[in-house]
């Protein structure tokens, strides 16, 4: 428990009846960081390749540097949340959302607006871990482990934001040219600093050993395998050995010192949690390539314009969050990742019948069929997580999530690449969705023998 709140918890007398909710918006405001950053760019990439005279193959860094920065920040800066607190880190991180918003707004070159996407990709890294702890430390000091709703209060806050980030990308270039999009950052990190500073509680510093050696090592495996995912090809061979070798003395080290980065000891003794992670890499791993491979065929393969694609996804993101506000409040672990799996294995099967030529109105359905999936499964694998991981190293495992995510968002990547060589044709969409539906399977063959994951919510089932 965080020492302070653990003081308060004792000292105050009875504790309130739930979760302060004075936290809320700084947690909520802090953890949205990311996604808006990350949807936002999408609408830059041809004005700022335009002013830089660059093409999209070096753009597209703007959005990869920022995935491998948070791959590789979440559990980094997870872990010393867990050590030093959460407040330090989150006004620290939101503080560097700030600075590499003037950065991205003044950059000179193509190279120096990719270094502050960088910069905002390890900044936004702080807050979703630093939430996560809060709410354990909220739910050990009121004694009501029932947090289903300030976790869905960060999912649906997340996957809303994900949804707007494009529109308010445009609206900003419109009023403002593509600068603004990085420059909106700066109000943004002040917002964060003085709620953070106001609300969140102190914390006091926890004497450990800081392993950086893991860290370090920890970087260098993802960093290379995701380089490599990126642009899979035989001539970036030395990418997955560079990332076997850096596994390798990544274990090493992790089983040898006192109080590792992760400890992979406890880890591997955690099978449910393993488990939890593999479902968060097949989940998205079908999830992002139905966003990116869908899109690219709308346009393509169907021939619909840029607006008319868009609007045939929107029925994907109203589904997600529908089904993430409906169902939030139940914490139903298993049965949620059960009929999420069920409905992206019928989704992939309904995009196999989809074709040039299919009404508009099935290719509407599909998005609803696949968008109902993406809010149980997210809701599904965080709330698993707080139940299965280490509660001195929740911030942590966390941040380790968000990896897997992006793990799969990566894979899809490749993925689409592979299954469209040439262009986004029928063809390759039925390719993509055999590989969807096959990631489809094994998550749901992962869960259907799991009976641990009924068991995961507490006798006490009061809402925070």
């Amino acid at each position: 428990m965080i020492p302070r709140l653990a003081a308060r918890a004792r000292t105050a007398g009875p504790s309130p009846a739930g979760f302060d909710r004075r936290l809320i918006p700084p947690m909520v405001l802090g953890s949205v960081l990311n996604p808006v950053n990350s949807s936002m760019i999408a609408v830059a990439l041809v004005p700022v390749g335009v002013a830089f005279g660059a093409p999209p193959a070096e753009t597209v860094w703007l959005v990869s540097a920022l995935y491998v920065a948070t791959a590789v920040g979440q559990p980094v800066i997870g872990r010393l949340v867990d050590m030093y607190g959460p407040r330090r880190l989150y006004l620290a991180g939101t503080a560097l959302v700030g600075v590499a918003g003037l950065l991205g707004a003044l950059a000179p070159s193509l190279g120096a607006l990719i270094a502050a996407r960088v910069l905002l990709g390890l900044g936004t890294s702080a807050a979703y871990p630093a939430a996560m702890r809060l709410t354990r430390a909220e739910a050990e000091r009121t004694g009501q482990d029932s947090p289903a709703g300030v976790l869905t209060a960060l999912a649906v806050a997340n996957q809303t934001v994900a949804v707007v980030g494009p529109a308010l990308g445009g609206l900003l270039i419109q009023l403002g040219g593509w600068r603004a999009v990085f420059t909106v950052n700066v109000p943004l990190s002040a917002a964060c600093l003085v709620l953070g500073a106001l609300r969140l509680p102190r914390s006091g510093t926890r004497r450990r050993g800081l392993d950086a050696p893991g860290m370090a090592l920890f970087a260098v495996l993802l960093v290379a395998l995701m380089l490599f995912l990126m642009e899979p090809r035989a001539g970036r061979w030395y990418l997955p050995v560079l990332s076997a070798v850096a596994a390798a003395g990544f274990a090493l080290r992790e089983l040898r010192v006192p109080d590792p980065f992760v400890d992979l000891r406890v880890l591997g003794g955690n099978g449910p949690l393993l488990a939890t992670y593999l479902r968060q890499l097949l989940g998205y791993t079908t999830a992002y390539a139905f966003m990116y491979g869908y899109t690219q065929w709308l346009e393509q393969g169907r021939g619909l314009g840029a607006s008319a694609a868009g609007l045939a996804l929107l029925p994907l993101s109203a589904a997600a969050l529908t089904a993430s506000a409906l169902t939030g409040r139940r914490e139903a672990v298993r049965a949620k990742l059960i009929c999420g799996s069920l409905l992206q294995l019928a989704g992939c099967a309904v995009l196999l019948l989809i074709g040039d030529r299919s009404p508009f109105w099935l290719l509407l359905g599909v998005g609803v069929l696949l968008g109902v999936p993406q809010g149980l499964i997210g809701l599904a694998t965080q709330t698993a997580l707080y139940r299965q991981a280490e509660p001195e190293r929740i911030a942590s495992a966390a941040g380790l999530l968000r990896t897997f995510m992006y793990l799969g968002a990566l894979g899809a990547s490749a993925a689409t690449a592979a299954f469209y060589p040439h262009r986004a044709d029928t063809t390759g969409l039925h390719g993509l969705a055999l590989f969807m539906l096959a990631g489809s399977a094994l998550l749901l063959a992962t869960t259907l023998p799991d009976r641990s994951l009924g068991r995961l919510t507490p006798r006490d089932t009061r809402k925070a």
